[in-house]
């Protein structure tokens, strides 16, 4: 009897699936929730190095969460990037008070869960049945079903067509997993692929979807100046959108008077940052800046490109 694409996607999971993954080992929704936000836009050898687990020791619960101030939350979440998932994250503790909603529907209803976060954690935790969405399964379902088109409403729908009810937790990790290491973005193996007998764009995998269009990324180009009085460096903590909460020194695109001390770039998802350092002395006064020793600047949650700026201030005094 030949197996339905379901089951050989299940027998291929049983033998090739990563099951020790910690967040595969527990039914914990909070746990679960944590690994699937770090894992939105970071690799998992890159959080499970690095962010995990000391993220679950500084805040073993959600309510540890509720109860922290957000810079404690920007702080453990230094390095990940995208920090829009931690202040997202401390604002959903407070929205549920420290306890997270059992299905699906109520989680979207929290700041920064969207449909396929909200699935994966009611599946996980809940086992409520419902597919997942992330960017591993979305590649699948483009080259399984020969989809052209970047078309995610309609994707929602042939999700649903290959998705198997009676094992969410086991099919969708399955699905993860095959993504990760078989239906690769760029050669994937196709004839390691449990689905490689159904699946309608083998032949042709790169075809589908249809590539996005490159973007050159912008450069911004600034100055950044540390302004010193008294071994006190100004930093402010930020307001802007993207980097909102993290604390950095006094960025500009005006003329600036002080001693260059180097250069910086740092790559961001949607533009370069190209900044020339400067160290000055000058008199500063902004109600927005306050002033930090070297040792206290450690215990603030910094941007990359900020953390650059630390290091060749301490390299040049």
């Amino acid at each position: 009897m030949k197996l339905t694409p379901q089951q050989s996607l299940l027998h291929w999971y049983e033998t090739h699936g990563r099951h020790d993954l910690p967040w595969r080992t527990t039914n914990d929704p909070y746990h679960i929730y944590i690994s699937e936000i770090m894992l939105q836009q970071t690799q998992v050898k890159t959080v499970l190095e690095r962010f995990y687990f000391p993220f679950l020791e500084r805040f073993p619960t959600l309510s540890a969460v509720a109860q922290s101030h957000q810079d404690d939350v920007l702080k453990m979440w230094e390095g990940l990037g995208y920090y829009t998932r931690a202040r997202n994250l401390h604002n959903a503790a407070h929205q549920c008070g420290g306890n997270l909603p059992n299905n699906a529907h109520d989680l979207m209803q929290l700041s920064g869960i969207g449909r396929s976060t909200a699935h994966a954690i009611a599946a996980f935790a809940f086992h409520e049945p419902l597919p997942i969405l992330d960017a591993n399964v979305k590649r699948i379902l483009y080259r399984y079903f020969a989809l052209s088109e970047r078309n995610e409403k309609k994707l929602w729908e042939y999700a649903y067509t290959l998705f198997d009810p009676s094992h969410p937790f086991e099919y969708n990790q399955a699905m993860m997993d095959l993504g990760s290491l078989v239906c690769l973005s760029k050669n994937p193996l196709c004839s390691r692929c449990p689905f490689e007998r159904t699946c309608k764009g083998t032949s042709e995998p790169h075809l589908y979807p249809e590539p996005k269009k490159s973007k050159i990324k912008p450069i911004r180009e600034r100055s950044i100046v540390i302004y010193e009085r008294s071994g006190r460096y100004a930093l402010s903590q930020r307001s802007d959108r993207f980097l909102h909460g993290l604390w950095g020194f006094y960025e500009t695109t005006d003329t600036v008077y002080g001693k260059p001390i180097g250069h910086i770039t740092q790559h961001y998802s949607h533009f370069t940052l190209e900044a020339d350092l400067y160290l000055s002395r000058e008199t500063f006064s902004h109600e927005a800046f306050e002033w930090f020793t070297l040792e206290e600047i450690r215990e603030l949650s910094l941007s990359r490109a900020d953390h650059k700026a630390v290091a060749l201030l301490r390299y040049n005094l």
